[in-house]
């Protein structure tokens, strides 16, 4: 009896000892299952943050035909400012042929074919014209894009009619567009495109196609209907931007005023004006603005439109007067300008912040390029 009881009782310690080494066992389990859960977690967050880096807004920029024979550099020039804000990818479309444009100035030193010799595109062939291309088969899908960069000019040929409507379906359904100086030169005779643009110069433009329009000394914004020529500027110099719509997420941050390096003054522009922000001004001296070529022109004497935003459809347009040769595109505010006004086209919001090398309204600053 007294063996039996002996081996009860121990059977009944083993039972409870093995009861509390399965609860230990069982907590201990429960613990690293946690663990191991923590880790799964974490590495998945790890691994989420790798593999989605933020999407960067694709940007193309056609040229191709400019009365600027600096182009090519331009073009490369304006492909770098965008792509180091971190913003954009870019991609150039050169169009169907190429035309060098005019120099200008034959005191240059540079040889007249030296910016294309040293700035071509690797990757594509074409032709080279010594004179305006009159016709164009240019076709493209714009709809790859966030924001289309025209660096093209006077003279440049009118896209074909299906080209002009994907453009305009493009526009319309929220596309970005960025006008640059003599961009605003092209194409006259296409409605949509001078309402894309608000004001153009020269193009076979006169008054049927719009009013003159500056601010007056009163700060109001003139529309002129006047009589007389479509387009004008004066030799280059520096001048004194002024901001009209400080509030634009474009101009947000910028000085009330600033100082650019020499460039053309683009005045006495034309067009519909229609669904258009005036941006910044500049003002038109009588003599300083004249062109010497032309002793029948004078000045406007008006502060005029340098930097515009307009819709069109949907769509959003940034049209920048600036720009004539390399050294006015190295202007920090050019720069500024571009890449803000580029984001803002593509996206209808501005994340940039203002550099701290920005001109003042009595010091220009500019950006070397290499």
């Amino acid at each position: 009896m007294v063996l039996q009881s002996y081996l009860v009782h121990l059977k009944s310690r083993i039972l409870l000892i093995l009861f509390n080494y399965n609860i230990i066992l069982m907590k201990k389990l429960m613990a690293f299952s946690i663990f191991c859960l923590v880790l799964i977690s974490c590495g998945q967050k790890k691994k989420e943050v790798v593999e989605q880096p933020p999407t960067k807004l694709k940007a193309l920029i056609i040229d191709g035909q400019n009365n600027h024979y600096v182009w090519p550099k331009t073009t490369m020039m304006m492909k770098d400012y965008l792509e180091e804000t971190n913003l954009f990818t870019v991609d150039i479309q050169r169009m169907d042929s190429v035309w060098l444009g005019i120099k200008y100035n034959q005191t240059r030193p540079e040889a007249y074919t030296s910016f294309i010799e040293t700035y071509p595109l690797s990757d594509k062939t074409y032709y080279i014209s010594d004179s305006p291309i009159k016709t164009s088969d240019f076709t493209f899908n714009f709809d790859d894009y966030d924001v289309i960069i025209s660096n093209l000019g006077a003279e440049s040929p009118l896209w074909p009619e299906k080209t002009r409507k994907d453009f305009e379906s493009y526009m319309a359904n929220g596309g970005g567009f960025v006008v640059i100086h003599a961009a605003n030169n092209a194409w006259g005779e296409w409605e949509e495109f001078n309402k894309m643009i608000g004001l153009g110069a020269w193009g076979g433009r006169d008054e049927k196609s719009g009013p003159y329009v500056y601010y007056n000394d009163a700060g109001e914004i003139i529309k002129d209907s006047s009589e007389g020529v479509c387009g004008s500027h004066g030799p280059e110099y520096e001048f004194q931007l002024t901001t009209r719509a400080p509030e634009h997420p474009i101009m947000k941050g910028l000085p009330s005023k600033w100082l650019h390096t020499p460039d053309e003054l683009y005045e006495r522009m034309r067009g519909p004006f229609e669904n258009a922000t005036i941006l910044s001004t500049a003002f038109a001296d009588v003599e300083k603005n004249a062109p010497p070529w032309d002793p029948n022109i004078k000045g406007l004497g008006q502060n005029v439109p340098q930097l515009m935003a307009i819709n069109y459809g949907k769509g959003r347009v940034f049209h920048s007067t600036l720009g004539h040769f390399d050294y006015s595109m190295e202007c920090a505010g050019f720069i500024t300008t571009l890449q803000r006004g580029a984001e803002w086209a593509a996206t209808g919001k501005v994340t940039q912040e203002v550099p701290e090398d920005f001109p003042t309204a009595d010091n220009t600053a500019s950006r070397g390029w290499k």
